[in-house]
């Protein structure tokens, strides 16, 4: 299989439609669809920015690889704040009878967020139980 992605993921999806799709007119059909779909300009620009990104990752400058692991920090501790820190001390501002804190805390932006780097970090998970760099 080649390093390239793109002729990986022909090479892969070609495979695949040669085992699912019995009939050859049909199977050509899809890898036809499935070439078109690669060639999509949307297709090109979403894997030149993961490339990228994956350059970026590999920087030992703080300012590009280190905003990542600095959103998942600020993520963290605001769900810590949020679910651990505030109740338990308005446990004990309500207990001691003084009036307990409100926060607005916006979840629709934070979820949004942490559902993407909790997603990524899954298939990093992923990739170090199957050796890959």
């Amino acid at each position: 299989m080649a390093f390239d992605p793109v002729t990986a993921i022909i090479d892969i999806g070609g495979k695949i439609l040669d085992r699912v799709i019995p009939d050859t007119n049909a199977r050509e059909l899809a890898k036809s669809e499935l070439n078109k779909a690669i060639n999509d300009q949307d297709f090109q620009r979403d894997l030149a920015q993961i490339q990228v990104n994956l350059e970026e990752a590999k920087s030992d400058s703080l300012f590009k690889s280190g905003w990542r692991p600095s959103v998942g920090w600020t993520c963290s501790i605001s769900f810590a704040l949020h679910f651990v820190l505030f109740p338990i001390i308005n446990f004990i501002l309500v207990g001691l009878k003084y009036q307990e804190i409100v926060i607005s805390f916006d979840m629709t932006t934070l979820m949004t967020v942490l559902g993407g780097l909790l997603g990524l970090g899954g298939l990093r998970t992923y990739e170090k139980l199957k050796g890959v760099a």
